[in-house]
């Protein structure tokens, strides 16, 4: 059954690369909609197999591949991947649908979305540590084309940072991978904790030490963020949609999975400076959001900002916080997604993302009253008001971390309200006002605010974004399906070093 979620994807991106004759934008467009919507109704079959009671594995698939390496065919699916894989289901699909006017290699476009999205199923589904590199790494190269050829006019240099920088990730956790192959002197790299008795303490931080740094670039935590503004700022809409909701998820996913899962005593003596560095990432992504003037680089520094409430999560490792760190995976996905795809529209209509040079946005009569109203929704989602999924996973972070860390999670907290403050600064100077654009000019004196009547949005624009909107208000007033998903293996992963402490002393397990 899993099998078929790598299956859909890379198949259709397959036919489309061989499809017979000139490649009509339209009928390839038409094509990835439906292997994706494929790929969704089977993740949610999926879903209905999911025993939700069940902390552990499920459904799980494996074979002999090149077992003298230690790599082997092995998928399964728990409380942890499984809301991961829908996500990536549901955002794939609506890049796909948003995507518009690819006139430009179309056949190439929308194969590499399909391999995007196969490969991350890949990654959240693999039981093998050399099958989940192999994964990772293969998004890489995709997204980079995606970037380097549909981007915006300083996309070479976006993409070739995004290339180094993830290309050191993937080296790092490669390194770690097969260090401890080295240590342990054998070849399993299957999911298993390292033990003391298996490895001393000092090998096991320096293992630990290196997937933090590789996953702290993906995710991406400050001081490794610098390629990810550039990198949404210079991508065409639909890959800052994928790239936010998704790909980012690769990085908090490892963190979770392979960083506390795989090293829980080392982890826990680094939990106070994790929660350190998560406080740091916080409040940097949120000052800096504050700082920016183009809408895009605002939202994608908001991102690294949300993000550092996962490490804050993991670090602490209470079953609360850890539900949380899902939550807020779940929950960002879809309201960064949700952010991007309004700021395209935005900037499709008006031209430019500046904040001092739009105004009033909102107007009824002839602005782009609707995409405001579902702004204003996404930033009220961001800024985690009640009744939204921003709220949900926030509160489930710092309830479960406040014991553990209280200086950290407090400092969080501080970064939580400066959301509100940047977002109300975007919100206030594009939407509101009077309806205007105010031209560039040599002399700012002289510049003139000028009237202007936008373009009226089609409803196949917004519809994306609706759908996404109602899943971010669906999470707030109702997080018990998703927390029911997920509340057994986050709590299994919290009480992971207790039971390995039971164990090493003698007791039963």
């Amino acid at each position: 059954m899993l099998s078929t979620l790598l299956l859909i994807p890379f198949i259709g991106a397959f036919a489309l690369l061989f499809w017979p004759g000139q490649p009509v934008p339209g009928r390839m467009r038409v094509v990835t909609i439906l292997v994706l919507a494929l790929q969704l109704a089977w993740s949610l079959r999926v879903l209905l197999a999911f025993d939700p009671s069940d902390g552990g594995m499920q459904l799980q698939e494996s074979f002999a591949w090149v077992s003298s390496i230690g790599l082997d065919y092995r998928l399964g699916i728990d409380g942890l991947s499984l809301p991961l894989v829908l996500i990536n289901a549901a955002l794939t699909l609506v890049s796909a649908v948003c995507t518009r006017d690819i006139s430009q290699r179309p056949r190439i476009y929308f194969a590499l979305l399909l391999l995007i999205s196969g490969a991350v199923n890949g990654a959240f589904l693999a039981e093998n540590l050399l099958l989940f590199f192999l994964f990772y790494e293969l998004e890489l190269v995709p997204l980079w084309l995606l970037i380097s050829i549909w981007g915006g006019t300083e996309r070479a240099y976006a993409a070739t940072k995004f290339l180094i920088f993830t290309a050191v990730s993937g080296v790092l956790i490669l390194g770690a991978f097969l260090g401890l192959a080295l240590f342990t002197g054998t070849v399993d790299f299957s999911l298993t904790p390292v033990l003391s008795e298996r490895l001393a303490m000092g090998s096991q931080l320096l293992l630990l030490g290196a997937l933090l740094i590789g996953f702290g670039i993906k995710i991406p935590l400050v001081p490794f963020h610098t390629w990810l503004p550039d990198a949404h700022t210079q991508a065409s809409t639909p890959v800052s949609v994928l790239l936010a909701g998704v790909l980012l998820k690769l990085g908090t996913y490892g963190l979770l999975r392979f960083c506390l899962g795989m090293f829980p005593e080392a982890w826990a003596l680094l939990a106070p400076w994790l929660a350190g560095w998560a406080a740091v990432s916080v409040l940097y992504g949120s000052l800096a959001a504050i700082a920016q003037r183009d809408m895009k680089r605002m939202v994608a520094y908001s991102s690294v900002g949300h993000m550092g409430y996962i490490l804050l999560a993991a670090a602490a490792a209470t079953p609360v916080s850890l539900l949380g760190a899902v939550f807020q995976m779940v929950s960002h996905g879809l309201i960064s997604a949700l952010l991007f795809l309004l700021v395209g529209i935005v900037y499709r209509k008006t031209g430019t993302r500046d904040l001092e040079v739009l105004r009033g946005l909102l107007n009824p009569e002839r602005g782009l009253p609707f995409t405001g109203t579902l702004m204003i929704l996404g930033v009220m989602a961001s800024a985690g008001l009640p009744g939204m999924a921003g709220f949900i996973s926030e509160f489930l972070v710092f309830r479960g971390s406040l014991e553990a860390f209280p200086l950290a999670t407090l400092l969080c907290m501080v970064g939580s309200g400066l959301t509100a403050v940047y977002f109300l600064l975007l919100v206030n100077r594009a939407f509101f006002g009077r309806m205007a654009i105010t031209p560039p000019s040599a002399d700012p004196v002289a510049d003139a605010r000028l009237d202007i009547r936008l373009a009226a949005v089609a409803p196949r624009e917004t519809i994306p974004a609706m759908a996404l909107a109602i899943g971010v208000v669906a999470i707030g007033l109702i997080p018990g399906w998703l927390g029911r998903i997920s509340e057994t293996a986050s709590t299994a992963m919290a009480l992971l070093p207790a039971l390995l402490a039971s164990l090493q002393n003698g007791g039963v397990g």
